[in-house]
């Protein structure tokens, strides 16, 4: 039988919010002290107060707080729309004012426990020369069971379903692991003639064939059997949140494990914190803050999403053999067509490695040679391929220009 080690764990966090509210109430009354009254003293007790106050986790969507993008040389509002929407995600669209038709993309998100916001600056910069919408998926815990179940498949619909909202010729963005529900969309489309199949497809840092170069990540995965998955990390959801009993893959779960990883650094950067609060050295402590707050959002997963991409991509593979269905329908990667098809690796990816995502453009043979681009960026790990001045400097400029000449 199940264990409920997510309802005990949510009982936990309920009956220690009071210590956490307290820390947080007593902490604004701190702030209004005028500085240096007494500073040394007032600034400890707010570090400890601080630490206090943020030991917990959100289950709630950050914002992503983009009010503005310069477009050439001016600057330009952007307001959050939501153009569709299902039970489990919603199609954000990000509407730029007073600009001139561009190029719409739909960038896909994973649903690896966090919020689609981790990519906030990956949607940033394709604003510039984008009409950009993202698959903002929502959080299991709030979506009541009677809306039933969310699976590979439905992961591939959703993408299908949303690119027909954004109307013909548009271009897809895949970022990690929803690579392989992107291809899938992409073939299913153009083999039915969708008149919204993708002008573009690109695939960054996803897991296409993990037989490739395997990483800890893609070893983990074929260690066990499938159902050690199902009964060790598979949990209800507790009865108080709206989707009370759905079974998922809890995201504290999975922060646990990411923490884990790199112990002493998580540590070591609280206790910097704390020390940049005593110190009263508040930009050094707002930006630890800022990207601990981001990394606590944590979302579930759905346990039948989790189940089937762990099974079907990681340990069986597949995709890369011309095995995966959808509905009850093969997958046929060589109807990729009348697109343009990149690939984009980093030299240093640990998560997904040299080769992973490259083994796309030997599956779609049907994309003529000139129509293709692989970027190899090297000095970069996983988060680099989509984040940072890397891919601010050397990959998006290719991708631009890629999503230009194939519009």
């Amino acid at each position: 039988m199940m264990s409920m080690y997510y309802q005990a764990f949510q009982n936990h966090m309920d009956l220690t919010a009071p210590w956490r509210a307290g820390a947080s109430s007593a902490l604004k009354f701190l702030n209004l002290v005028p500085e240096g009254v007494p500073g040394q003293v007032v600034n400890r007790l707010s570090a400890a107060l601080e630490l206090i106050s943020r030991s917990t986790l959100t289950y709630h969507r950050p914002a992503y707080g983009i009010d503005s993008v310069m477009v050439g040389n001016r600057e330009i509002a952007v307001t959050e729309e939501i153009a569709y929407a299902t039970p489990f995600g919603s199609l954000l669209h990000f509407r730029k004012e007073g600009v001139s038709e561009q190029p719409r993309m739909l960038l896909v998100a994973p649903m690896s426990g966090h919020f689609a916001t981790l990519l906030r600056g990956t949607v940033k910069t394709l604003l510039q020369d984008h009409d950009v919408y993202i698959t903002d998926w929502h959080n299991p815990r709030d979506i009541p069971r009677s809306e039933g179940r969310f699976g590979l498949d439905d992961y591939t619909e959703h993408l299908i379903d949303f690119l027909g909202q954004l109307g013909p010729r548009p271009h897809m963005v895949a970022i990690c692991q929803p690579s392989v529900s992107a291809l899938a969309a992409a073939a299913i489309m153009c083999e039915d003639n969708h008149p919204s199949r993708p002008a573009t497809l690109t695939l960054m840092a996803g897991p296409i064939d993990t037989r490739i170069q395997p990483t800890k990540v893609n070893d983990f995965a074929k260690s066990k059997p499938i159902e050690w998955f199902e009964q060790n990390l598979i949990n209800y959801v507790p009865m108080q949140c709206a989707g009370a009993l759905r079974k998922v893959y809890p995201g504290f779960v999975q922060l646990t494990a990411f923490v884990s990883m790199n112990l002493e650094r998580h540590i070591k950067q609280h206790m910097d914190l704390a020390n940049h609060i005593a110190k009263g050295e508040k930009d050094k402590a707002a930006s630890i803050k800022t990207f601990y707050d981001e990394y606590f959002a944590v979302m579930d997963l759905p346990a039948e999403f989790y189940i089937e991409t762990v099974r079907d991509v990681f340990q069986e593979h597949l995709l890369p053999q011309g095995k995966l269905m959808h509905r009850g329908r093969p997958v046929n990667t060589k109807a990729v067509g009348r697109m343009g098809l990149m690939t984009v690796e980093g030299e240093k990816d640990d998560i997904c490695s040299i080769g992973q995502t490259l083994a796309a453009q030997d599956l779609c043979t049907g994309v003529r040679a000139y129509r293709r681009v692989h970027h190899m960026q090297a000095g970069v790990g996983h988060y680099g391929v989509f984040s940072g001045k890397r891919w601010n400097n050397e990959i998006y400029p290719l991708l631009r220009d890629f999503v230009h000449v194939n519009s």
